[in-house]
């Protein structure tokens, strides 16, 4: 039976496993977990498009494609207890355009937020996260893909920090911080330059997950040196080499090197990162990652890093949020047990920010 407080109360367990086609046990086993996502990228339509986060959407015009995956009513009738939901920088901008861009991105997500602090509630500490839970509130943390949104003016970051848990420090373009993973960049790899070096300083000072998802290989180990050896490190979204090679995913000793500092993985649910296809692939493929995992550094350190809505096509059976219990029912198909799934879902996690941000 669930252990914590249902989102729907009134909803009947047997029915629920029935629509989706998943075993009461997988249900049970779902709701008896902190069910988190590390990287909910939903917002940036709100920004290009209007779209409403506070609407329940029917996953048209793309369904299971790049829009449409995730909104507030949706995460909350799937039961989903926390997010990172992000804030992505245009590195098209200026450095003071992206500055003054990330603080109007900012001010109108927590507005959005505090329409409905009942159902959805920012919150930054794990503390704040299990008050959220208990009252029944989906719990928001918000986080920045492209630590360039400070370069105009780094001391926005201060302004900013103690509502942040975490900042990737590149995306897919080369920024002032260093160099991208992705084979957009057609430069020389310089890593983790002196300026990103100070920003990781500038993260672990606040208390704020640097995030490795994005950087290039070279970069991430460099980043890794320059980092507080004391606070885990986070890569919010991505796939394992070992799992299925390409460019955005990580190698085994990328993931031992996360794993050392209590750090967390998590595994994205872009097809095309997870397996070969020319279209959507099944969610197998996400259990394959997690699977890898594990078996390369053990069942602390894997979670959930959808990308919802980030430009991503999802798995053909697991196209929205909606359809995430069927997740949990194929960990059960492999044997794995009620304390790995629910380290998976979002137990991990919540370990790594205590140690953060208890």
């Amino acid at each position: 039976m669930p252990s914590r407080p249902l989102y729907h109360p009134e909803r009947d367990r047997s029915s629920w496993a029935k629509d989706l086609g998943v075993s009461i046990d997988a249900i049970d086993a779902y709701l008896a977990s902190d069910v988190i996502d590390l990287h909910i990228d939903s917002f940036i339509w709100t920004r290009i498009f209007d779209y409403d986060l506070h609407a329940r959407h029917s996953g048209r015009p793309f369904p299971g494609w790049f829009m449409n995956q995730a909104d507030f009513p949706r995460i909350r009738e799937a039961e989903i207890t926390g997010g990172i939901w992000s804030i992505t920088t245009n590195p098209f901008r200026s450095p003071t355009g992206r500055t003054a861009a990330f603080s109007e991105n900012f001010h109108e997500l927590v507005a959005i937020l505090e329409r409905t602090p009942n159902l959805v509630r920012l919150v930054r500490t794990l503390g704040d996260y299990k008050r959220a839970k208990a009252s029944g509130a989906h719990a928001v943390w918000i986080g920045v893909q492209g630590g360039n949104a400070f370069e105009g003016d780094p001391l926005l970051f201060e302004s900013f920090c103690d509502s942040l848990v975490k900042v990737t420090l590149v995306h897919l373009l080369n920024s002032v911080y260093g160099t991208t993973s992705s084979p957009m960049n057609l430069k020389k790899d310089v890593g983790l330059t002196a300026a990103g070096a100070e920003l990781v300083g500038m993260l672990n000072a606040k208390r704020v997950f640097v995030d490795l998802a994005h950087i290039s290989r070279k970069g991430f180990f460099e980043a890794v040196e320059a980092h507080d050896k004391s606070q885990p490190l986070l890569v919010s979204h991505t796939g394992v080499n070992s799992a299925y090679p390409h460019w955005r995913n990580l190698d085994d000793e990328q993931l031992r090197a996360v794993a050392d500092t209590g750090g967390v993985i998590g595994v994205m649910y872009q097809s095309s990162f997870l397996g070969p296809t020319r279209g959507q692939i099944d969610l197998e493929a996400i259990v394959d990652h997690l699977a890898a995992i594990v078996n390369a550094v053990g069942d602390d350190f894997a979670a959930l890093g959808s990308d919802w809505d980030g430009m991503i096509v999802g798995p053909k059976n697991m196209p929205t949020c909606l359809e995430l219990p069927r997740l949990a029912q194929a960990m059960l198909n492999r044997g794995w047990t009620g304390e790995r799934i629910g380290k998976i879902l979002g137990g991990n996690f919540l370990r790594a920010l205590g140690m953060l941000r208890p």
